[in-house]
């Protein structure tokens, strides 16, 4: 079973505004919800939180293996690394390990067991972050000129991301403009849908205590996606009119 999901990442100067759906699909009569947003619990002087993307089995498979090795103090685990970049890299080695394990299992030629994370929050004095980590296992960070990451069905959503959030858009701006790029999503494409999480984590707080949940009646959710139409109607509709005095025949081919 595949997560078709739409997530985002955003990585802002005040901290991190996180939004995923919950919708998975395994064809077109076998559809249901599971969350990809996943919060771990960690030692007091960090907060990590996950999103997942990718095959079901793969996603489940890793999050189980990071929570175990936290319990069972492995060497390796969210409590032992000391940056986020060396927790991005940890993951990538278990999802790679897992998607391994399945591909040498055998099965069906049509089997994809690739996943896909992002990894965000903060480790003690070093400042919050989010990473992108591919299936391969590599991964990439925002930027300042990008300040953020997508995983899943992202294209739908992206115009607006890149017209409105800057490094110093504030986080509840910011939490807006992802719930627009996610109602676009889901206006676009069947395979994502509600609930919608929402975190939005505040620098240096180390506490998750602004998390939000969305269903699909949601009287704010609903209100949201219908101010948005209606002023892009109005703008549309207020756009300039090109000129038919300029209008010619067609040249011939």
């Amino acid at each position: 079973m595949d997560i078709m999901t739409y997530c985002i990442a955003v990585s802002l100067k005040d901290g991190l505004v996180l939004t995923s759906d919950s919708r998975t699909n395994a064809g077109i009569d076998n559809v249901s919800i599971y969350g990809k947003m996943h919060a771990f619990e960690t030692a007091p002087d960090r907060k990590i939180v996950v999103l997942s993307a990718g095959n079901l089995a793969t996603t489940q498979a890793v999050i189980d293996q990071v929570k175990r090795d936290r319990k069972d103090h492995v060497e390796t685990n969210l409590d032992s690394v000391r940056y986020l970049s060396e927790a991005a890299e940890y993951i990538g080695k278990i999802s790679v390990e897992k998607q391994r394990r399945y591909l040498d299992a055998g099965g069906q030629n049509s089997f994809n067991p690739t996943a896909t994370f992002i990894l965000a929050g903060q480790i003690r004095n070093d400042t919050h972050a989010a990473y992108l980590i591919y299936p391969e296992g590599n991964f990439i960070t925002t930027s300042t000129q990008t300040p953020y990451l997508q995983i899943g069905e992202n294209k739908y959503g992206k115009p607006v991301l890149d017209r409105f959030l800057r490094i110093d858009t504030p986080l509840q701006e910011a939490g807006r403009c992802c719930l627009i790029s996610m109602d676009s999503t889901m206006r676009s494409n069947a395979s994502v849908g509600a609930p919608v999480e929402l975190l939005i984590y505040h620098t240096d707080s180390f506490i998750l205590d602004e998390y939000y949940c969305f269903q699909e009646d949601n009287e704010y959710l609903i209100k949201l996606r219908r101010m948005w139409h209606e002023k892009l109607k109005e703008v549309f509709i207020g756009l300039p009119h090109f000129s038919t005095q300029e209008a010619r025949p067609l040249p011939n081919s």
